[in-house]
């Protein structure tokens, strides 16, 4: 079974989506390491950018992946050795090129504005075209499932003049995503039948009717041996069928070899790492390697989980790259604090486990959201088991904001804290409250864990709860930190929203304050010890 990505070329049609040609490498270069069969790089002469690219993949190096250039049928009226654009394709140095040509009579005759035999003209001469010049050509027959739908004769001859002109795969594709699986599975399986023993039959699928994924699958089953699609579902509309979702399925459920098993492993990170790329925010839902593709919350499935993994998990998530998560909140029960615990080394005995079973849930009423603040949630398993280590102890802290009549405004912060049995006293100025307390703490606290300055805050958010109290409504805050490695939630909920952010800002600091195994929890005290403000 082989797998063709579409996604520098598909998957850019859809909205926002761009990248550099230079961005472009790198992604040809993760879908190699994947074990991808085919890439589609795009357009060789469409634009500039496509140019670059096309010559930055000339000198790269591929394990596994071929190179595809992407191009259209001859235009109406033109010798395909006159077609500026096929000429293109034959000159670039990818050794396949997939060519699109029409299939449904609408477009005949809204849009080519040719007769059916032109058309059939078109795909034979632009096919043998390429293929005089050495290239291997696979041929899209666009709109191929309504052309289906509207003429099944003539859909099989367009078909027909692509194999007799040399393609060696014609790829049937859903362009509207119009199609539902039991359409696609039945003209697929009569296409292969008609031609299956002479070609290599494709499916290419949009997602319009939430059906890509399951289409491609149909098609499988019906006899297609090329998939295409693109990482992550990307696409015009609504997307093109998800390869993220289509591979494993082809290969741990329908046991087709898709990519060596090592490298389907890489999927998940594979995933992520082109999201990044496109500046998106990975979806924690998406099947497979989302962040909560394997994530359990219900009391009753985590103990399932703990006792089979495959009660509630219809895979191993270590096969593609992801992992189990145990979400806590307030439907959770001690199966789902104490496999926390562990999770984190912490030792939590069956009293400890209870107590903490009970102060979740009595926090999680008061507002409190620990599925977002692992790290949060960390501490008070800590405090419950008797392994909590306070980072210092406050005294008190002031927030002072003046908004002056030029419109300038000043935030400063002072803060009053105990560390080892000194006190510290530290006023800082920010661009706000939060900011103003974050800088004063760490001047303080740095001095004696330079460590901790590393971490910063890369998210704030607040959430205003019970609005029908209006201003004086509890506020929720929560606080991504990272330290360049690892990323952590933090949390702080109080009627004052100075207040929720200093408790979200110091579980973070403290998060990474607690001794662990890993370096991140290590203390590393300074030199030179500081002068301590006030009295012993």
């Amino acid at each position: 079974m082989k797998l063709y990505d579409t996604t520098l070329r598909d998957g850019m049609q859809g909205q926002g989506m761009s990248l550099s040609a230079a961005e472009k490498a790198r992604v040809v270069q993760a879908l190699d390491r994947l074990g991808v069969a085919f890439v589609e790089a795009g357009f060789p002469s469409s634009n500039p950018k496509e140019a670059e690219l096309f010559r930055l993949l000339a000198g790269t190096e591929l394990e596994t992946a071929e190179v595809c250039a992407f191009g259209m049928t001859r235009r109406r009226g033109v010798a395909a050795e006159d077609d500026e654009a096929l000429r293109e394709l034959a000159a670039c140095f990818a050794p396949v090129c997939t060519l699109v040509g029409k299939t449904w009579s609408l477009h005949l005759d809204k849009v080519t504005k040719v007769t059916s035999e032109e058309n059939l003209g078109m795909i034979t001469d632009s096919i043998c075209f390429l293929r005089a010049r050495g290239k291997r050509v696979v041929y899209d027959a666009e709109h191929f499932f309504d052309a289906w739908r509207d003429d099944r004769v003539y859909a099989l001859d367009c078909l027909r003049a692509a194999v007799a002109a040399g393609a060696e795969n014609v790829t049937l594709c859903d362009t509207n995503g119009s199609s539902l699986p039991p359409q696609v599975a039945e003209a697929t399986a009569a296409v292969v039948d008609a031609l299956g023993d002479r070609v290599e039959v494709g499916i290419h699928t949009h997602n319009d009717s939430e059906c890509a994924v399951a289409n491609s699958l149909a098609a499988v089953e019906a006899g297609s041996r090329l998939v295409q699609g693109t990482i992550n579902g990307y696409g015009e509309r609504t997307g093109n069928a998800n390869l993220v979702s289509i591979l494993p399925a082809l290969q741990l459920k329908m046991g087709y070899d898709c990519v060596p098993a090592d490298r389907l492993r890489r999927l998940t990170e594979t995933s992520h790492f082109v999201d990044e790329l496109c500046n998106l925010t990975p979806d924690p839902d998406r099947p497979y390697v989302g962040r909560n593709a394997f994530a359990h919350k219900g009391g009753m499935h985590v103990a399932g989980v703990k006792a089979d993994a495959r009660t509630f998990e219809h895979i191993e998530p270590g096969l593609v790259g992801n992992s189990r998560d145990v979400l806590i909140s307030e439907l959770s029960g001690r199966g789902s604090v104490v496999s926390r615990a562990e999770g984190a080394g912490i030792d939590l005995d069956a009293d400890a486990a209870k107590r903490a079973v009970e102060t979740l849930k009595e926090r999680e009423h008061r507002g409190y959201h620990y599925e977002a603040a692992d790290a949060s949630f960390e501490l008070l398993l800590r405090r419950e088991a008797g392994e909590y280590e306070s980072l210092f102890r406050l005294e008190g802290f002031r927030v002072i904001t003046e908004k002056r009549a030029d419109g300038k405004v000043e935030t400063e912060a002072t803060i009053k804290i105990w560390v080892d049995g000194h006190r510290y006293v530290r006023t800082a100025e920010g661009n706000g409250p939060v900011n103003a307390l974050d800088r004063a703490l760490r001047e303080a606290i740095t001095e004696l864990h330079p460590h901790l300055a590393e971490i910063e805050l890369v998210n704030y958010k607040v959430r205003i709860m019970d609005t029908h109290h209006g201003t004086g409504a509890v506020t929720r805050v929560l606080l991504d930190s990272s330290d360049g490695q690892d990323r952590w939630g933090s949390i702080g909920v109080s009627e004052n929203i100075i207040e929720a952010s200093w408790e979200a800002l110091v579980d973070s600091l403290e998060y990474a304050f607690q001794p662990r195994d890993a370096p991140r929890g290590a203390r590393q005290p300074a030199d030179d010890a500081p002068t301590p403000v006030g009295n012993p």
